[in-house]
């Protein structure tokens, strides 16, 4: 029987657990891989301390913390279910079960991707779903932005003091975005807007270089240097039942202490509805949650 589990070991999760071994808790960490979605950055140039890190690099670092701890890494599992009887919070797995008296949700998310060819060989080679993050890295560059809400108007907005041309592709004919940054991007001398254009396939040799489009019947080639793909992201709680309450996109409710519905499971990162995905915002409610998980364990040592 542990004190907590932490599910997940990206930012969210190993600020978790480091914070966790300095309570003191008795604790386990399960996750699919280490690091999450900041191991897929290209680079980061906004985590406090680092003017320019590799998302590798970042992870490396994250891992040589946790490991001056000596955390309990179960790596390589899958969680496929999490329930609550009583005071003890069961986690069942892929390779098996474990009961703790608290748990950290902290699995984050992924990004939707368009399934085009090429899109997965060149991910991290100029194919990106972080604009936040990868932007800087695409300085004077020709590049691609795909979608049609908020998302991929943020996008292009950043892109427009940092590229040198950017295509803003739309399969449809209007965006569903805030209006006001829609004008500020028509008005932009940098931007060509592509209504009712559907990307077909994504093309380079070492690095990404051009990519297809079908606008009205008519393929036409564009040369890029980058394709930034918006549109929106996936929660990782599709092993999350009632009663964990979730949003309507499948995001983990928590309120400002990481509390979900269900006392005694906390979630934290971009698994929550916490309206903006950064590393350093995923790394800060890790903590907040691991401080709260402590919380509720003293006082159910109180009873």
């Amino acid at each position: 029987m542990y004190d907590l589990t932490i599910l997940g070991a990206g930012p969210a999760g190993i600020t978790a657990a480091i914070y966790a071994a300095r309570k003191r808790l008795n604790f386990l960490v399960i996750t699919k891989d280490v690091g999450g979605q900041a191991a897929r950055s290209a680079g980061v140039k906004n985590y406090t301390g680092y003017q320019y890190i590799t998302g590798v690099e970042l992870v490396k670092k994250f891992e040589d913390h946790i490991q001056e701890f000596k955390i309990e890494v179960k790596e390589g599992e899958e969680v496929v279910g999490v329930k609550k009887k009583n005071d003890v919070i069961e986690v069942k797995t892929d390779k098996g079960v474990y009961e703790a008296r608290s748990l950290i949700i902290s699995t984050g998310a992924r990004p939707r991707t368009l399934k085009l060819p090429g899109e997965n060989e060149f991910k991290n080679r100029g194919v990106t779903y972080c604009a936040t993050c990868d932007a800087p890295l695409f300085v004077n560059m020709d590049v691609a932005v795909i979608g049609s809400g908020n998302s991929a108007l943020d996008a292009t907005f950043q892109l427009m003091k940092i590229a040198n041309k950017i295509y803003l592709i739309n399969k449809n004919p209007s965006f569903r975005g805030d209006e006001v940054m829609r004008e500020k991007i028509e008005a932009s001398d940098k931007v060509t807007i592509l209504y009712n254009a559907n990307t077909l396939e994504i093309f380079g040799d070492r690095l990404v270089s051009r990519i297809r489009v079908e606008i009205g019947g008519k393929q036409e080639t564009l040369k890029v240097r980058g394709v930034f793909i918006e549109i929106g992201s996936i929660s990782n709680s599709d092993f999350v039942a009632e009663p964990i309450e979730r949003n309507q996109r499948g995001e983990i409710v928590v309120d400002n202490y990481n509390r979900t519905s269900v006392p005694g499971i906390f979630a934290a990162g971009d698994v929550t509805n916490v309206p903006q995905k950064q590393i350093v915002i995923a790394a800060g409610e890790g903590a907040k949650a691991a401080l709260s998980a402590n919380e509720y364990l003293a006082r159910l040592r109180q009873r």
